[in-house]
């Protein structure tokens, strides 16, 4: 990932717009809807809403629950308990209840951002891809809510803009670790090219080249491509996030050249930040 600082008042607003389309995601939503499974292991429409309220309280410093988590088989390291504490001590909330909080939260979350100066918004500070700028820490944050949308309404059945500035800034974290699955996943060989034709609400032309062991993003080809893989935007974003799988959606992938390498390759998209 790049440790470019995009810009702040950009980075809030989009954040803000993303809170906004998560609250209107859940709005009217009886007990039934916040009781439906996500398309996340272990977690309803409730819980993804809390694990982004949590996220966010701790943000602004608020301690972590003091809560027992018992044995999940969806929880699997230490930033698994520690969302699964968030998560367990909202649980006994309404979904009302819980939207009030969110809401809470994230007005506060806003404020804090907008009163930052330049300084705070490019100090290095922890995050889940290493330390880095706060104001990129910020655009992960942004990713992050942005697929929790699509996990709500997957789950929910119905439909959401995928596309956008948004969209847009959300899905550039998906492609600058395409290099991993290529040669780690995949096991594609020195000399590989491969065609990512990306079409939907993001469309996109990936290209990505194989040299000394090492994958690299490119902005075009200097040969064929070995393999050309084509699919919208949308499962794109969900086999990247390890959300569904490609032989779930077979008949919307389409492979050329080597189909062999591509099938492995769309088979092993997913990663985690």
């Amino acid at each position: 990932m790049t440790d470019t600082v995009p810009d702040r008042a950009e980075s809030i607003a989009l954040l803000s717009d993303q809170w906004d389309a998560l609250a209107r995601l859940v709005d009217g939503l009886d007990d039934t809807g916040w009781r439906t499974a996500s398309s996340l292991p272990g977690w309803t429409v409730f819980d993804v809403i809390a694990h982004i309220t949590g996220t966010e309280a701790m943000l602004l410093g608020e301690p972590t629950p003091e809560v027992e988590v018992t044995e999940l088989d969806h929880v699997r390291n230490p930033i698994g308990e520690l969302n699964e504490k968030w998560i367990e001590s909202l649980r006994p909330l309404s979904g009302q209840q819980l939207m009030a909080r969110f809401r809470d939260v994230t007005d506060r979350r806003s404020k804090v951002l907008a009163a930052m100066d330049e300084a705070a918004w490019t100090a290095p500070v922890p995050s889940p891809v290493g330390v880095v700028p706060y104001g990129r820490f910020m655009r992960i944050r942004l990713f992050d809510c942005w697929m929790h949308e699509h996990d709500i309404a997957d789950g929910l059945r119905v439909s959401v803009d995928e596309g956008g500035v948004r969209g847009a800034a959300a899905f550039a974290e998906l492609t600058p670790t395409l290099g991993k699955s290529v040669v780690k996943g995949a096991g594609a060989p020195d000399g590989t090219r491969v065609t990512f034709e990306i079409g939907g609400s993001a469309p996109h032309t990936l290209h990505v080249v194989v040299e000394g062991g090492r994958a690299t993003l490119v902005e075009g080809l200097d040969a064929p491509a070995t393999v050309v893989i084509g699919m919208g935007s949308e499962l794109f974003a969900r086999l990247r996030g390890g959300r569904t799988s490609a032989e779930a959606h077979a008949d919307e992938i389409a492979l050329g050249g080597d189909t062999e390498l591509g099938d492995r390759l769309v088979r092993s998209l997913a990663f985690t930040i």
